[in-house]
C-alpha cells in the first residue's frame, strides 16, 4: 500500500484495500472497507488522486470534511421579530376565504406573505425568495383562490413541485383554504394510478398541482390540457432543477399560453434558475425575504461507530433518551433505510420508513404517522429532505453521511424550524 500527503492536501493511494482518509484536527483517522467488491467491478487495483475540493468516493459521493458536521448553535439573541405591513383583512378576500383563513389558524401574514399576496392578487409576475418553512405555500395558494372567485372567466392555474410529498403539501392547504368555496383541484403525482388522474383531470378543475414528471406523461397522452392556464407556479425551484426536471420543465411551459402570471418561489437563484426566468417571467418583483441557512441555530455533532453494528447499536440507545422525542434518521438507500426502521420496531421503537421503493399512499400514511406523532421516528431517504414541512422535529439524525454538502443542509433543516434551536447528530466511522 501507498500513501502520499502532499503540501497542498492532495494524496494517492494503491492498495487493495479502501482507505478513507480524513483530516480532523490535524490527526489523520483511516478506515479499513473491504474492497474486493468494488474492486472486481473497478477491475483490480488502481490508483486514483483527488483533492479536498473534489473528493468522492467509489459511489460518487462527495468526501465531506467531518469539521462541517460539528457547529455549536447560536442563540437568535439577535432575532427581530417580524411586524406585518398588512392584515389578511386588508388584502380584500371574499368572506368565506377570511374564514378559512382563521378558522386555520392564520392569525397575521408572514413576512413572504406579507410581500407577495398583494402583487399576485394584481396579476404581477413574482419572484419570492424564503427559506423552507416560512408559510410561503399559502402566500400563493391565498391570492390565487381569491382570484380564481373573483373571475367569472374559465381559468386554471398549474402547480409545480419537485417531489410528490411537497405536490400532496400544496393540494392540502388548497383544500383547507378552498374549503366550501366550490374550487377543485387535480393532484398529478407518480407512484399513484395514473386512471383516477385522468378522471380528476375530466372534471376540469381549476387547479392542478404536480410533479413534472407525471405532467409531462399527461400532456403526451393529451389529458393535460393546458391551453386554459392562465397562472403557473413553480415552488421549490431550485430543487426541481437539481433533481433534473429542467427539460420536462420546458417542455410544459412550450405548451403553456404566452398571456398569463408567472409566479415562481425558490430558496436561491442559480444563473441556471435565472435563465429559465428570463424567458418565463415578464416584468417581475421580487419579494425576498430569504435568511441566512437555518444551520447557524442547530447543534450539530458527529457519532463515532466503529462498524454497521456499532452505529445501529448507538443509535438504539440514543432513540430510548426523552430527549429525542421527534426523530428524522436518514439513509442512503431504499432497502438500507427500510430494513433499519424494521429493525427499531422490533426493538420496540415504532418507526417509519419512506423510500421511493413505497406507493405513494404508502408515503402518504407514513408522514402522517410521523407528522401527528402517532410514532416518533422517520428513516428516509433524501427525498424526504426535499420542501417537506414537519413541524416540531427535535433531532435529525445522519445514519448514512449524505452525498454532498448541500444534501447535508436540506436534512438538517428539518430541524430547529421557526426560530426554534434544533439538534443535528451525523455518524462517522471511528
Amino acid at each position: 500500500m501507498v500513501l502520499q500527503i502532499k503540501d497542498n492536501d492532495e494524496y494517492r493511494y494503491s492498495s487493495n484495500y479502501y482507505f478513507a482518509v480524513h483530516l480532523l484536527n490535524r490527526k489523520v483517522f483511516m478506515t479499513y472497507k473491504s474492497f474486493s467488491a468494488s474492486r472486481s467491478r473497478r477491475g483490480g487495483n488502481q490508483t486514483r488522486s483527488f483533492s479536498n475540493n473534489n473528493r468522492r468516493n467509489n459511489r460518487g459521493r462527495t468526501y465531506i470534511d467531518p469539521t462541517k458536521f460539528i457547529n455549536k448553535a447560536v442563540a437568535q439573541i439577535d432575532r427581530v421579530e417580524f411586524v406585518p405591513v398588512h392584515k389578511f383583512s386588508d388584502f380584500g378576500f371574499v368572506k368565506d376565504l377570511e374564514l378559512n383563513i382563521a378558522k386555520n389558524g392564520l392569525e397575521h401574514p408572514t413576512s413572504i406573505q406579507d410581500g407577495a399576496i398583494k402583487p399576485i392578487l394584481e396579476g404581477r409576475d413574482v419572484i419570492g425568495l424564503a427559506n423552507t418553512g416560512t408559510g410561503k405555500t399559502a402566500a400563493f395558494v391565498l391570492p390565487i383562490i381569491q382570484r380564481l372567485k373573483a373571475s367569472q372567466d374559465q381559468k386554471a392555474v398549474l402547480i409545480m413541485a419537485p417531489t410528490r410529498e411537497l405536490a400532496l403539501q400544496i393540494d392540502d392547504q388548497f383544500k383547507l383554504f378552498a374549503a366550501d368555496l366550490r374550487l377543485y383541484s387535480a393532484l398529478c403525482v407518480g407512484g399513484v394510478n395514473m386512471q383516477k388522474q385522468i378522471r380528476d383531470l375530466r372534471r376540469r378543475p381549476q387547479v392542478i398541482i404536480g410533479t413534472p414528471g407525471r405532467l409531462k406523461d399527461l400532456m403526451r397522452q393529451r389529458e393535460l390540457k393546458l391551453q386554459f392556464v392562465t397562472t403557473l407556479v413553480l415552488d421549490e425551484a431550485d430543487r426541481m432543477l437539481d433533481m433534473g426536471f429542467l427539460p420536462d420543465i420546458k417542455d410544459i411551459l412550450s405548451e403553456l399560453p404566452e398571456e398569463r402570471q408567472s409566479l415562481c418561489f425558490s430558496a436561491t437563484i442559480t444563473p441556471q434558475i435565472q435563465g429559465l426566468l428570463d424567458n418565463m417571467l415578464k416584468d417581475p418583483v421580487t419579494v425576498s425575504v430569504r435568511t441566512r441557512e437555518t444551520s447557524e441555530h442547530i447543534e450539530q455533532d458527529v457519532i463515532r461507530a466503529r462498524s454497521k453494528d456499532d452505529k445501529v447499536r448507538i443509535l438504539n440507545e440514543l432513540l430510548n433518551d426523552d430527549e429525542f422525542e421527534k426523530v428524522l434518521v436518514f439513509g442512503e438507500t431504499k432497502f438500507g433505510v427500510q430494513k433499519l426502521a424494521d429493525s427499531l420496531t422490533r426493538a420496540g421503537l415504532p418507526a417509519e420508513a419512506i423510500h421511493g421503493n413505497k406507493s405513494q399512499p404508502q408515503r402518504q400514511r407514513a408522514l402522517r404517522s410521523f407528522r401527528d406523532g402517532k410514532v416518533g421516528i422517520l428513516v428516509a431517504t433524501d427525498v424526504a429532505a426535499r420542501g417537506l414541512d414537519i413541524p416540531n422535529v427535535s433531532h435529525v439524525i445522519n445514519f448514512d453521511q449524505p452525498g454532498n454538502y448541500e444534501d447535508y443542509i436540506h436534512r438538517i433543516g428539518r430541524t430547529g424550524r421557526a426560530g426554534k434551536t434544533g439538534k443535528a447528530l451525523t455518524f462517522i466511522a471511528g
